[in-house]
């Protein structure tokens, strides 16, 4: 009997009508969504108002543009030295042309978006008839199913369309069954509920004149026709901020007292800020990033956050890309070829520190002039390839009275 009412149940809520025309477990439709995603605040939180939080919009425009920004090269490396393949198709697929339709900025900032927030993206490769690919094109992370069939993995999209493994590009982030990544929205979805619901609050305090409330007391008993017409003519003279501060004029003996806490004293500009924290925490962000420069009030702090954001937030992502691109882009006959993201500009620092350590490397031999102008994005010069080498040095615990003597 349990069996039946519970069948009935879903099949009340999958049914087709009008205002729910297809609705399946598989193919949510968004009122169905909403449903299981609402939060202990009563928030529901999905990709579209998790990004009307402020932070949540920053931290992934800043990962996601920084991941678009960095150089992204295919090298060929012959066992002894690496130089960039400028003819190589992948090179032209990755720092051209991805597909008709986007830039690679575009497209990289598509896809590192949809990792960031839903902790997979997917892009399927065409490919031309010598089994090359000359496209890619991002795939909604919301529509695609990954499941393993006969030991294989494969792609379900939009319910319709089966891909095979080596047709989809999949980056996947922080997993544990290997196969998808979890997603930051689920993840944290009462951090994110709970910064909405202060934004909304904040919202509402403002559209209200910045007044929390009050009460309007009189000395004789109002019918409930003079209470409809006392409230609609007191929030048209003083609602809003437009009418915020302004005099109230009351008659008939009848008094104002205003309740509720203050802002400030009910904790709510500290809250609204302890979420910026906690969405810095989530993406690895260092807080100086969301605009939260309290701890960051020296040069050198904010410099040293800069290179963590690097180093923990934006290295295991351009990582994760670059394994599922050299797997799926390169035939087997190319594995002396790999793309490569050059995380290095990111951590040059000021121009003064970069000098600096340019002096050491050169007069230390390890780079040579047209080694430092290359990193500067210069280019190179007569004679600039050559190594120094120090002069008063030698080996360890050789005598240098030898030395001389030969």
């Amino acid at each position: 009997m349990a069996d039946k009412n519970n069948s009935g149940f879903f099949s009340r809520l999958f049914r087709n009508s009008p205002e729910n025309p297809s609705t399946s477990l598989s193919n949510p439709a968004a009122w169905l969504t909403g449903l299981f995603n609402s939060s202990a605040t009563g928030v529901q939180v999905s990709e579209d108002n998790a990004l009307t939080f402020s932070a949540v919009y920053a931290a992934t425009r800043i990962i996601s543009e920084t991941i678009a920004s960095i150089p992204l090269n295919v090298y060929k490396y012959d066992g002894e030295t690496r130089t960039i393949a400028k003819d190589h198709p992948i090179q032209i697929l990755l720092a051209e042309a991805p597909n008709p339709v986007s830039s690679t900025f575009t497209f990289r900032e598509a896809m590192a978006a949809n990792l960031v927030l839903h902790g997979n993206c997917y892009a399927k490769i065409f490919f031309n008839a010598a089994g090359r690919p000359i496209s890619l094109i991002p795939l909604d992370p919301l529509k695609v199913q990954v499941k393993i069939v006969d030991g294989e993995k494969v792609y379900i999209f939009n319910d319709k369309e089966t891909l095979l493994d080596y047709e989809v590009l999949h980056v996947v982030g922080l997993s544990f069954n290997g196969l998808t990544g979890k997603s930051p929205l689920n993840v944290a979805r009462e951090a994110i509920a709970i910064g909405l619901s202060a934004q909304e609050y904040g919202a509402r305090f403002y559209s209200n004149g910045a007044n929390t409330g009050g009460v309007i007391t009189a000395p004789g008993r109002l019918s409930l026709e003079a209470i409809n017409r006392l409230k609609q003519s007191w929030n048209r003279s003083n609602g809003g901020n437009s009418n915020s501060h302004g005099t109230a004029i009351l008659e008939e003996g009848m008094k104002y007292d205003k309740i509720g806490l203050d802002p400030e004293a009910a904790q709510f500009l500290q809250s609204r800020k302890f979420q910026v924290n906690e969405i810095a925490r989530i993406f690895r962000i260092p807080p100086s990033y969301l605009a939260d420069l309290d701890n960051s009030s020296t040069r050198a702090n904010v410099e040293q956050q800069a290179i963590q954001f690097v180093r923990d937030c934006i290295t295991p992502y351009v990582r994760r890309f670059e394994v599922e691109l050299n797997r799926k882009l390169f035939r087997e006959d190319e594995r002396d070829y790999y793309a490569y993201f050059s995380v290095d500009g990111l951590m040059r620092g000021d121009l003064k520190g970069r000098y600096e350590a340019y002096a050491v490397a050169r007069n230390w031999g390890w780079l040579s002039v047209n080694d430092i102008r290359d990193l500067e994005n210069l280019n190179p010069i007569k004679g600039g390839n050559v190594y120094l080498t120090p002069l008063n040095m030698q080996t360890a615990g050789e005598d240098s009275t030898n030395v001389d003597a030969d």
